[in-house]
């Protein structure tokens, strides 16, 4: 950076302004995002993006903690985010980015590490957070920090329990077997950086990439929402009186609420994502047991089977009406006998499967265009859902029709049976002799 453009940077601090528009105790913009996989988020503070995850094993304790997991971060300075890192080596920056990291997580004992102690002395969890630098915006510490404890919120680990002979075997249950267990945190430890300009006097917060080429010290205090100090880092080599310090402080304090409340709602949503996400969907393309049947059959041989009842009930109101001869109706009856055989020949079919009901209980619904027949009446399909032995969702359907009778249709049914019969006893008069 030109001496210049540090000039420009310490003139607009003086007069409580800074280069990106914000006042001196003005934080960035803060974006938390969770990946679909456990443990996996994204924080971005202003221009700076960082990624992290938490991993975990079992592993034997150490032999002084044989009842107590252990906690380790790493940090991955990538030079895509910065040209200054350089690839496959940890900077100066890299390790105090970790050690930082690392002290207000475990030395400040926020997550519950007796809490991952599956065999007392034998076999005890192991996290591992893994951070990733995508983007150096300037203040890597403060969002590395938010994203640490946004993987750590949404992470989850497999369930164990003791089995073999004698209990000393653990056993992984997978997480379709065993809902896996979130960590116990006790408190949310919460960093945030001062920048110190001048001999002192000029102090800022949350400082971006031009800001940092020109502080001359920095000041990173990591606090919980309850006030209590888990962790504090001074660099640089200006020195820091205790009346800022305390005011650095105060002012961290209001940083760390504000930040707490964001990372609890973040997490809360994130959690009922998630719970939406394991609700089974039904596999429609699923077979039951027995034969598959397929429901545009069955519904076909239902509506037949209301195409005969419907005949059946106009034949019998136009028999209350009828004045033919015994022989015209004994060959109407056969005609009806026999289109009722034709048509009750499938139903019989179906029923011979479900005595109970026309529609048989293992019929699957499959959607689909509908194939119903032109002119048909709408059906209410109702279905109730069941699990067999193999796993695969199922579902009972049963179908009504609510239908009255069409007076219209047996209207326009009598006037044809009359009209035919006028014309049959035309044709069948004597011929008058001339």
């Amino acid at each position: 950076m030109t001496s210049s453009l540090q000039n420009f940077v310490v003139a607009a601090l003086k007069e409580d302004q800074r280069i990106d528009g914000r006042r001196p105790f003005d934080s960035r913009r803060l974006n938390m995002k969770f990946l679909r996989e456990d443990g996996s988020a994204e924080v971005q503070l202003g221009q700076t993006l960082v990624m992290c995850c938490v991993s975990c094993q079992l592993v034997q304790p150490f032999p002084d903690r044989p009842n107590e997991g252990s906690l380790s971060v790493f940090t991955e300075f990538s030079p895509m985010a910065d040209s200054s890192f350089e690839p496959g080596r940890q900077g100066e920056n890299a390790v105090e980015l970790g050690r930082v990291i690392d002290r207000g997580l475990r030395e400040s004992r926020a997550v519950d590490t007796e809490s991952l102690c599956v065999l007392a002395g034998k076999a005890v969890w192991s996290l591992r957070i893994d951070i990733s630098i995508l983007d150096n915006g300037g203040n890597l510490i403060d969002a590395a920090s938010i994203a640490a404890l946004a993987a750590l919120l949404s992470f989850r680990r497999p369930e164990c329990s003791a089995g073999g002979e004698e209990g000393q075997e653990v056993i992984i249950h997978p997480p379709e077997i065993r809902e896996p267990l979130p960590l116990i945190l006790h408190h949310l430890p919460v960093a945030v950086t001062f920048a110190f300009f001048g001999d002192g006097d000029l102090v800022v917060v949350d400082p971006s990439y031009k800001e940092e080429l020109v502080m001359k010290g920095r000041l990173t205090v990591t606090m919980n929402v309850h006030g209590d100090i888990c962790s504090v880092q001074k660099g640089g080599g200006v020195g820091v009186s205790s009346g800022e310090i305390m005011r650095c402080l105060r002012i961290a304090a209001t940083k760390v609420a504000d930040v707490t409340s964001s990372l609890k709602k973040a997490a809360e949503a994130h959690e009922t994502e998630r719970a939406f996400r394991k609700v089974k969907r039904i596999n429609v393309a699923a077979t039951t047991e027995g034969r598959r049947v397929d429901i545009s059959e069955t519904v076909k041989a239902e509506f037949k089977l209301r195409s005969a009842i419907l005949d059946k009930s106009i034949k019998s109101e136009l028999n209350d009406d009828e004045d033919s001869s015994s022989e015209d109706s004994s060959d109407d009856d056969d005609d009806s006998e026999s289109k009722e055989d034709n048509v009750m020949a499938p139903i019989r079919a179906v029923k011979e499967e479900d005595p109970q009901s026309v529609l048989p209980t293992d019929a699957v619904f499959q959607g689909g265009v509908s194939q119903w027949p032109t002119g048909t009446k709408p059906y209410t399909i109702s279905g109730t859902m069941k699990t067999n032995p193999t796993g695969n969702s199922v579902i009972k359907v049963s179908s009504s029709c609510q239908e009255e009778k069409p007076t219209a249709i047996l209207d326009t049914a009598k006037k044809n049976k009359k009209r035919k019969k006028k014309n049959k006893k035309k044709v069948n008069r004597p011929i008058s002799s001339m």
